[in-house]
């Protein structure tokens, strides 16, 4: 017997086969919400050729215009916005909340085991509405996640355009897996390298192997000083880390640096990161810098608070961070939606972490672009995060209205990528 929210998923799967043999497609529009001014308009149509937004505007004019036989989706009782983008995930992991629970997967899993576990997740993260993710490391997968993204771009399986990062950097002595017996050479979760040159060549290797951006662990070993400053332990020197940087910028592939404490933060903004993870010790004068600088910042929030459980430090750790997001989020530091996930299990809906960024100050308006427009702009990919004409077609609707309940983001009811609709929960209307 096949259970109702399966037998709606298989649907909705046979239904966007349906319409993407049909082509162009004609899609109508309730409220469709406009990310870059945040106006919501009404009662719109945009037109879907090869994949990609042709025309947007409103219905009767797109209509008009659209050829006779555009198939026709109508989503005039939705709230219709663009794909979302995670901008910090972990698809070849399911959960970390504790040192064993992550060497398990390292050591008693597969690659191939964890590979067939990612499809899974990304097919989940594809139907919870997250058309695009960069996945920002394998951890101790290989490329599988370079593999995964390969078979995605040819419909192996439905889930979310990747961004991948293959092995993540960091130094020696400095990642997991560590404190085993010495006599043993276990594997890491990273690509361990050091010193200048090196770095130079891995950096050029992993490019070779087909990854899209390059993630370095800047940081560890985070604590807390008598005036409250989160402090930490570099991994690499000053001009190690702007090896990474000067390396990969030339090869034209961003960076991610993850950090946590200030002189992690401090570190990896003087080295000319385009993007900082979790930075939960951000102060004034580092969030000024990084204002300056242009740089993004994923917090991470919800992965932090779901590592903390049960350990007192972490959830003091956790607070600072929300003082931190207010204090950039008032000043402007551009941040992109990224939840951490897999460092949570993928039976939890990343977009949970959208409402722990309301609850923390942002308008639901800016927690939407940060997972549209601003992610967009991270990846480099003026295509995404809009349904303007010549992007991507990716779209959610929903019956509810998110700019009143941002929580309304975890109950889809249609699902398209790239022209395709894969998740259609309503009834077609006649």
């Amino acid at each position: 017997m096949i259970r109702p929210f399966r037998l709606r998923l298989l649907l909705g799967l046979l239904a966007g086969l349906a319409l993407s043999a049909q082509a162009p497609l004609l899609v109508r529009t309730g409220r469709l919400l406009d990310m870059r001014n945040g106006q919501v308009r009404m009662d719109q149509g945009l037109l879907v050729k090869e994949g990609r937004i042709a025309a947007s505007g409103p219905w009767a004019q797109v209509a008009a215009s659209a050829p006779k036989d555009a198939a026709l989706l109508d989503l005039s009782g939705q709230f219709v916005l663009p794909g979302l983008i995670e901008a910090h995930t972990h698809v070849l992991l399911q959960g970390n909340r504790t040192a064993q629970d992550y060497a398990d997967q390292i050591l008693k899993e597969s690659v191939s085991y964890r590979a067939l576990r990612a499809a899974a997740a990304a097919r989940s993260a594809l139907m919870w509405g997250f058309t695009t993710m960069r996945d920002l490391g394998s951890e101790g997968a290989g490329y599988a996640d370079v593999d995964l993204k390969k078979a995605l771009e040819a419909g192996v399986m439905p889930g979310p355009r990747l961004f991948v990062a293959g092995k993540a950097f960091s130094a020696t002595g400095t990642y997991p897996l560590q404190n085993y017996a010495w006599e043993l050479d276990l594997p890491s979760g990273v690509r361990v390298v050091d010193g200048v040159e090196a770095i130079r060549v891995a950096v050029r290797d992993e490019v070779r192997r087909g990854v899209d951006w390059i993630k370095v662990y800047v940081d560890r070993g985070t604590r807390l000083d008598p005036d409250g400053r989160l402090r930490s332990l570099t991994n690499y020197r000053p001009e190690e880390l702007r090896a990474f940087v000067e390396e990969a910028h030339h090869l034209g592939r961003r960076t991610s640096a993850h950090v946590k404490g200030w002189d992690g933060i401090d570190a990896a903004l003087t080295a000319g990161f385009d993007t900082l993870e979790h930075a939960d010790g951000f102060t004034d004068d580092l969030l000024d810098r990084a204002v300056r600088q242009g740089t993004f910042w994923c917090p991470t929030i919800y992965a932090g608070l779901w590592v903390a459980e049960g350990r007192p430090l972490g959830r003091k750790f956790a607070e600072i961070l929300s003082a931190a997001f207010k204090k950039g989020l008032a000043k402007g530091v551009k941040v992109a939606l990224g939840s951490d996930a897999g460092a949570f299990p993928w039976t939890e809906n990343p977009a949970k972490e959208l409402a722990l960024m309301v609850e923390r100050g942002m308008t639901p308006l800016q927690a939407l672009q940060s997972a549209t427009v601003v992610g967009a702009d991270l990846l480099g990919r003026k295509d995404l995060g809009s349904l303007e004409p010549g992007a991507c077609a990716d779209l959610v609707a929903l019956p509810e209205d998110p700019l009143k309940d941002i929580t309304a983001l975890q109950r889809l009811d249609t699902v398209m990528k790239g022209g395709v609709v894969v998740r259609r929960d309503s009834p077609a209307r006649p």
